[in-house]
Order: C-alpha cells, then sequence, then structure tokens
C-alpha cells in the first residue's frame, strides 16, 4: 500500500503551488491521486488549494461515493474519474485555471504552437473540449475524442486538466 499521508501532503504542496502561480483563485481547481484499482485520494471542494492541509483530503471510490475524509469531495471529481477509467497509465490529475490558457478556452481557440515553442516541445497539440456545465458525467465526457492523445486539455469556456503517473507530473 501506497503511504497515502506521503500523497496528501503532495497534493497539499501542489494546491499550495497552483495558488501561488494563480492557476487556482479562491476555490477553484482539484487535484486527484490514484491510490488503487478502486481508490482516489481528492481534494474537497469549496476550498482554497493554497491552504490545503493532509486531513482536508477525501478519499473516493471510482464511482464518486466518498470513502473517507471530513471534508466533501470535489464536485468535479467526475472528471478525474473519467481520466483514470481511459486511460490505466495515469495517476494523478489536476484541474486549474491559469489565466492565459483560460483565456483561450474562453475564446475557443487552440494554443499556437509557434508562438510559445516550449508548447510545440513539450505538450504538442492541446485539444479544446466541447462546453458542458462542470460536475456532472456529460462534461466528463468532454474529454473522451482526446484523453488517448494528449496529457493536457483545455476545458471549453471553463480552465485546463492535466494528467500523469505523478501528481507533479500532472501538474507540469
Amino acid at each position: 500500500m501506497q503511504n497515502l499521508h506521503k500523497l496528501k501532503q503532495d497534493i497539499c504542496d501542489i494546491g499550495r503551488r497552483i495558488y501561488n502561480r494563480q492557476f487556482a483563485a479562491a476555490n477553484d481547481g482539484n487535484i486527484t491521486v490514484r491510490v488503487s484499482d478502486n481508490e482516489v485520494l481528492c481534494t474537497p471542494t469549496l476550498q482554497c488549494k493554497g491552504f490545503l492541509k493532509p486531513d482536508d483530503i477525501a478519499l473516493i471510490d471510482m464511482t464518486g461515493k466518498q470513502l473517507a475524509g471530513r471534508k466533501k469531495r470535489s464536485s468535479e471529481a467526475l472528471l478525474h474519474l473519467e481520466i483514470y477509467r481511459q486511460r490505466e497509465d495515469i495517476r494523478s490529475v489536476v484541474h486549474c485555471h491559469p489565466p492565459h490558457a483560460t483565456a483561450f478556452a474562453i475564446a475557443r481557440e487552440p494554443i499556437p504552437q509557434c508562438i510559445l515553442p516550449e508548447v510545440e516541445v513539450f505538450l504538442g497539440d492541446v485539444p479544446i473540449t466541447k462546453y458542458e456545465t462542470p460536475g456532472g458525467q456529460q462534461f466528463a465526457d468532454t474529454i473522451l475524442p482526446f484523453v488517448h492523445k494528449t496529457n493536457v486539455m483545455i476545458l471549453a469556456n471553463h480552465g485546463t486538466v492535466s494528467y500523469g503517473e505523478t501528481v507533479e507530473q500532472a501538474y507540469w
């Protein structure tokens, strides 16, 4: 079994970085780490990610049911769970609202690779999902056309979601 306390601390660290970089205002954003085939650590809803403590992190199953934790799980957990269902190699998902990427999300314009070489070198094409109201399965399903082709997406009119083998990788 993985060290859950260490993983919760890692989630809190990434939450602080997201907040300090102004990638999430107020209680925006959410972070998850898959700890087993059926269990995922999940940040709470309605809480600033810059001030998370390990005890704030919930444990949920792959249906979204909360198994443990004193605070309610993120309202956007279904998005994360859909990524885990589609990609067995993924162990962490980060959703936030970086201002520049969110501007592209609102404009529904792709990030031009020719302007930022880092996009071309490290990310490749960054697709934009169709718009759905956040929180439900229809919102989660917007990632389906792209989830196997990339590890980062722009969520139309919303923000970004990125994922990787670790929470650090998902953040970057």
